[in-house]
């Protein structure tokens, strides 16, 4: 899956969430989205659910802001020589790291963040908190990286 079908995807999914979720305050939808409770009320939020797998190894994993604000990606990727630039950290996270992968004639540049925590910290989501995901995410795609 490419990165845009994937955000469109996920953006349906937490907005179905969202509507059985009405009428609960902040801290509660917060809650809600807590790995554990997640893996057990929303399987098929994630593919990684349904082998108790997180993506991001930390202890509470909140799987609110899945998709990082920092991400960012483009249909057309940035050419550079025999590099295709496919997805970048827009802060430069020490703790992201880009990886590549040979197609072709092409190497592909993707941003691997599974070891950066910094959106899945309740701290963070709450000072960064929409429940509109869009919102949230409307620097991420579609920009010229």
């Amino acid at each position: 899956m490419i990165y845009n079908e994937w955000y469109e995807e996920h953006a349906k999914k937490h907005a179905a969430i969202m509507k059985k979720l009405e009428g609960l305050d902040e801290y509660d939808i917060v809650q809600y989205f807590i790995f554990e409770n997640m893996v057990e009320k929303e399987p098929d939020f994630c593919e990684l659910y349904a082998t108790n797998t997180k993506c991001h190894e930390m202890y509470e994993l909140n799987c609110y802001m899945c998709g990082c604000p920092h991400f960012r990606f483009n249909k057309a990727p940035k050419q550079e020589e025999e590099l295709e630039f496919h997805s970048i950290c827009s802060i430069s996270s020490k703790r992201g790291r880009r990886t590549v992968r040979e197609v072709g004639d092409v190497a592909e540049v993707h941003q691997d963040c599974s070891g950066c925590t910094i959106p899945h910290g309740e701290q963070y989501i709450f000072s960064n908190f929409d429940e509109d995901w869009r919102a949230m995410m409307k620097n991420v795609k579609n920009l010229d990286l």
